[in-house]
């Protein structure tokens, strides 16, 4: 396989067409180098519009939608960023190159490990990796200027939203099957937020997720 060309058709057929657009986007993903990151068992699935899969049961997302949040996200150098759900680390190497600082954590060891060894495997110095539950964030390094999600939520925990600085973004995929909303959450101030719907899709949902409420009868 020519791995130059199966990226730029990567990036050409699948994700220019999905209104990716940002040229500094655009040379990030021929950058870092998403072969690199993805089980050696798949490598030639790496630049494909697939949901490579992951020890763990867990998935990688699809190139499109990683390279669709992190044009929405636009994070900048001064930054601190918490992704919940580290998976290979691909989507924190990513965030690294345009932030001061990422947090990645993942409720799987074995996931945690991966994505920690693929991060010094590819000279990633500015994310650590921290293995735990973080369904309802990471109080301990907070407040970020921004957070994303790296998989699915049913709701929305108030918690997540708390750990945001005022300016600072969201990125989550809410809701349930058989689509959930992509969307960017803003914090206006102490209480206000705004929310932007940017596409849809489905993510399987983050371990421990935390459920909308059933009604009772």
């Amino acid at each position: 396989m020519n791995i130059e060309q199966a990226r730029f058709n990567m990036i050409e057929q699948q994700i220019r067409p999905w209104e990716v657009l940002d040229q500094d986007v655009l040379n990030l993903l021929s950058i870092v180098k998403r072969e690199n990151f993805v089980p050696r068992a798949y490598a030639n699935m790496a630049f494909v519009d697939f949901e490579v899969p992951l020890p763990a049961g867990q998935h990688m997302l699809a190139p499109r939608v990683e390279a669709r949040v992190l044009q929405e996200l636009a994070v900048r150098k001064h930054e601190s960023v918490l992704e919940i759900g580290a998976g290979a680390g691909y989507m924190a190497a990513l965030l690294a190159h345009r932030a001061h600082h990422v947090l990645t954590v993942d409720i799987e060891p074995e996931l945690a490990e991966l994505a920690r060894t693929n991060l010094a495997n590819n000279g990633v110095l500015n994310a650590e990796v921290a293995t735990g539950d973080a369904s309802r964030g990471w109080a301990g390094a907070a407040p970020y200027d921004v957070i994303c999600v790296s998989g699915g939520l049913p709701v929305l925990p108030q918690e997540i939203l708390d750990q945001l600085k005022v300016g600072g973004r969201l990125a989550a995929f809410v809701g349930t099957a058989p689509v959930m909303k992509a969307q960017i959450i803003t914090r206006i101030d102490e209480k206000q937020y705004r929310v932007s719907d940017v596409f849809e899709t489905y993510v399987e949902p983050l371990i421990n997720a935390v459920q909308p409420p059933r009604f009772k009868f």
